[in-house]
């Protein structure tokens, strides 16, 4: 049995997320859809990230395992003709029968991309989100420091999120850059809660335009309560930009 690693670009505008779902198209479900026609098999991707509905992936990990003994290049080819043009495998490789793209991840990269100018340039149109408020962008990075170290984010993440376990997570570094009418907040962290990341940049870009203090970030952590913190940014503006190992 072998164990195939993926590196997954793609546009998710028109996916219901990355999961699969009985009554909607997913990132997933395409995918295994078309390893069936090819490899003869009803196979199983792991995800390292469930991205939500809308939300975009530069590289996305992913892992079947396979009793088929067609060449990588062969299945990637393969594969790549029979995806839509929204989805693109860049790497395929071998991996160790242990692997496992989401137990074995050790660092996330989002990034939540915003733009300040009153017309979208319809190129970048599917992968920001506007926001028409002046906004303080020191205030953003004063605010962003503060996210950074181990915390319980139980307040970052949507109620109904259903996370079983800990709420508690690392986030290793936030990065905020303004670049002409782009404004890119930048996080890396060991795991995220369901619409943390969206959840973050919507508190953020709520500080930065004076509807929330500061200060405001350690009673989040505190009393752990989703109504203290900003709204769900809109998930086109976020990308999953890399997952490590």
């Amino acid at each position: 049995m072998r164990n195939i690693k993926l590196t997954i670009r793609y546009d998710g505008t028109n996916y219901a997320g990355w999961q699969s779902q009985r009554n909607a198209k997913t990132v997933q479900q395409v995918l295994e859809s078309a390893l069936k026609k090819i490899t003869g098999e009803r196979v199983k991707l792991t995800g390292a990230g469930r991205t939500d509905s809308g939300v975009h992936a530069k590289h996305q990990v992913a892992n079947f395992k396979t009793r088929s003994s067609l060449p990588l290049e062969r299945i990637k080819i393969a594969l790549n003709s029979a995806l839509p043009n929204d989805i693109l495998i860049i790497t395929m490789e071998e991996a160790s029968k242990r692997f496992d793209s989401q137990r074995c991840a050790k660092l996330k990269h989002y990034r939540y991309t915003v733009t300040t100018s009153r017309f979208v340039d319809p190129f970048i149109r599917h992968f920001v989100a506007r926001f028409s408020y002046p906004l303080n962008i020191s205030s953003v990075r004063r605010a962003a420091n503060q996210l950074v170290g181990k915390h319980d984010f139980g307040a970052f993440k949507a109620q109904d999120g259903g996370e079983r376990n800990t709420t508690v997570r690392t986030i290793k570094k936030i990065r905020v850059e303004k670049k002409s009418n782009l404004i890119y907040i930048d996080v890396w962290a060991d795991g995220f809660l369901y619409n943390m990341a969206r959840i973050i940049a919507g508190t953020l870009l709520e500080i930065g335009r004076g509807k929330l203090p500061e200060n405001r970030i350690k009673e989040m952590f505190v009393k752990k309560e989703r109504r203290l913190t900003g709204p769900t940014a809109p998930a086109k503006g976020l990308c999953l930009m890399k997952v490590e190992y």
